[in-house]
């Protein structure tokens, strides 16, 4: 059915409308063979807190934004390859309920959904999605992705050294192998990790230390669990008729 709906004139009519919203500054996303399966509003946790953003799933990309003008207007496009994302539940706990993982090699988040509903329809399309791209393309899932960053707010204190409290002068930095929030003094250091950068990337010691002596590897984390919320999943019939992201230290 996806495959009857690529070159259908709706589907080329909904993706064109994707295009439109994030305006000059995005990505063409029309392409042969690819379908805009649904889309909504998820709430991403961030490092700093939660935030809305608006979700278009494709049978071979996941593409979202920050909100501007809901329904309209969109910037900081992200597109994220199918192929390469793994999906896992989070257990609801407290005011962040309906969340689950989008893990990637590159990076790592969680997103939560306004209802039960909502999260199993997005993880059950995602799923059928990654899972049609693997058995055409013959490759297997990936197990390589990037840490998930713990929140801002779930750390005091440096989460290795457990001496430095953060001020506004005493800054909290990442590490990008752990994900932990970090003092300065404890992540002097950096350390390549291809599948996130070309470049050296910020690290805690005791991964810097960890990978420099062999023992983790470059590619997968030490953690992946993490610890957000409005969505509605709108699915496209299958038929014819950050950023201010976060990415800082």
């Amino acid at each position: 059915m996806v495959d009857r709906l690529a070159n259908s004139e709706a589907n080329s009519k909904r993706i064109a409308v994707v295009e439109s919203c994030f305006g000059t500054a995005g990505q063409p996303l029309a392409i042969p063979g690819r379908v805009l399966i649904g889309e909504g509003v998820l709430t991403k946790l961030c490092r700093k807190k939660p935030k809305a953003r608006q979700f278009f799933l494709f049978n071979d990309i996941l593409v979202y934004g920050n909100i501007v003008i809901q329904k309209k207007k969109y910037n900081k496009q992200h597109i994220i390859p199918l192929e390469n994302v793994t999906i896992d539940s989070i257990e609801d706990e407290g005011d962040l309920r309906n969340g689950w993982l989008i893990k990637t090699p590159t990076k790592s988040f969680a997103v939560y959904a306004a209802t039960a509903t909502e999260k199993s329809e997005w993880m059950n399309h995602i799923n059928k999605c990654v899972s049609d791209l693997l058995e055409k393309s013959g490759k297997s899932p990936s197990s390589d992705h990037a840490a998930v960053w713990v929140p801002d707010s779930e750390a005091t204190v440096c989460m290795r050294c457990q001496k430095i409290k953060f001020t506004p002068v005493s800054r909290r930095h990442h590490c990008r192998k752990c994900g932990f929030v970090v003092c300065g003094p404890c992540s002097e250091k950096k350390f390549l990790l291809p599948s996130q950068s070309s470049k050296p990337v910020r690290v805690c010691e005791f991964c810097y230390d960890q990978l420099s002596s062999g023992q983790l590897s470059t590619s997968l984390p030490i953690r992946s669990d993490s610890y957000g919320r409005s969505s509605k999943f709108t699915t496209h019939n299958v038929s014819d008729d950050d950023d201010e992201d976060d990415s800082s230290d």
